[in-house]
């Protein structure tokens, strides 16, 4: 194969060569000129949901669920009280990790082809006193639906709680906006929407908070508030960075600001998930999600109900032919996933619905029709 598999995954993705060449130097991770990359990619992290007015952002290494627990062992305290609305397993990994580092932790559980409502979050506030933050899972990838962050961000405005976003595979793609949209923490990674490599997580903490995280966290690495004061007086990490990730992510950056930002990243991966979405409904599947609620990041298809089907050779014969697809999250159904994000453009996107249609081809199954 002449070029690089696509991965149609949730990230890690697809990177530009671009991208790819900028980890070909090696840094100092305390040279000066390193320092000017992690302030530069700070400044720019902030504008992209123009919050430069109303948080910081902290950058940490590792992947993004290092950032989660980062986030939530910094910004809750010791008694502090977790709701969690749960519909999917990032959410279930989200109430896990807080319950694990000594958090009060409340879980209320959503059907996992709807999105959460903010009444129901408004009513479980209401009811409960103690409950200091919720946790939202802006775009939960275990099936791609998109949870209504304003709205449930209005909610913990309203009721005087805090709200911790995961905003993982959302962050670059959905909008975002501290101006208009309250969070006291906001957690992305260097390997999705903006289409870096994996590696840092980042978190936008608001201002107004910043200074009661002091002291919350029971770890020394993953202490956000302690690696924001010592960025502060060094413009240093205070443990070895990854600065090949922080060179390419400052690349990618670029690209980014490039390409239109934020509303021109959205278009071409709704064109990528329309495209996907289209070919795969001419095979013969059928999403797990009503259109309605699904964000344009992941797509959650059932599998195929005949019985050759079988994952582990699908995704073999997409491999073979060039793509990466996605085991499922689910547990009720069988299902497998397709990412639409990545530096990737809708004809890609109908060459693995091709790739789809020759692997069926192949095993013999003759549409991707699912139990009915």
């Amino acid at each position: 194969m002449d070029r690089d598999r696509i991965l149609l995954t949730p990230g890690p993705l697809t990177t530009t060569l671009r991208t790819k060449l900028a980890m070909l130097k090696d840094w100092g991770s305390w040279d000066a000129d390193f320092n000017a990359i992690t302030a530069r990619v700070r400044e720019r992290l902030l504008a992209v949901v123009h919050g430069q007015d109303s948080h910081v952002v902290v950058p940490l290494q590792g992947s993004g669920t290092f950032s989660v627990e980062a986030a939530v062992a910094t910004v809750v305290p010791r008694d502090g009280h977790v709701l969690v609305p749960d519909n999917g397993a990032y959410c279930k990994r989200a109430a896990k990790l807080s319950q694990m580092m000594g958090r009060r932790v409340s879980v209320m559980p959503v059907p996992e082809d709807r999105p959460v409502r903010a009444a129901e979050v408004a009513s479980r506030l209401a009811a409960d006193p103690t409950i200091t933050h919720v946790i939202l899972i802006h775009c939960e990838t275990g099936t791609g639906v998109e949870n209504p962050l304003a709205a449930v961000a209005a909610v913990c405005e309203q009721h005087g709680r805090g709200l911790i976003v995961d905003a993982m595979s959302s962050f670059a793609a959905l909008p975002i906006d501290a101006r208009t949209t309250r969070f006291d923490a906001l957690i992305a990674a260097s390997g999705k929407c903006l289409e870096g490599v994996p590696g840092m997580g980042f978190v936008f903490i608001r201002k107004a908070v910043l200074e009661a995280c002091a002291g919350n966290s029971q770890s020394l690495a993953m202490d956000l508030h302690d690696q924001h004061v010592y960025m502060g007086k060094t413009g240093q990490w205070r443990f070895t960075p990854p600065t090949h990730v922080v060179a390419a992510l400052a690349e990618a950056v670029a690209q980014f600001d490039e390409e239109g930002g934020q509303p021109a990243r959205l278009a071409r991966y709704t064109a990528n998930y329309q495209a996907l979405t289209e070919g795969m409904a001419a095979l013969g599947f059928r999403p797990f999600l009503a259109p309605e609620v699904q964000a344009p990041i992941i797509v959650t298809f059932h599998a195929p109900a005949h019985p050759a089907y079988d994952f582990k050779r699908f995704y073999e014969g997409a491999k073979a032919r060039g793509f990466v697809l996605y085991p499922g999250k689910l547990t009720q159904v069988e299902t497998f996933r397709v990412g639409c994000i990545g530096a990737i453009g809708p004809n890609e996107m109908r060459q693995a619905v091709h790739a789809v249609a020759l692997t069926l081809q192949e095993m013999g199954i003759a549409d991707g029709r699912p139990q009915t």
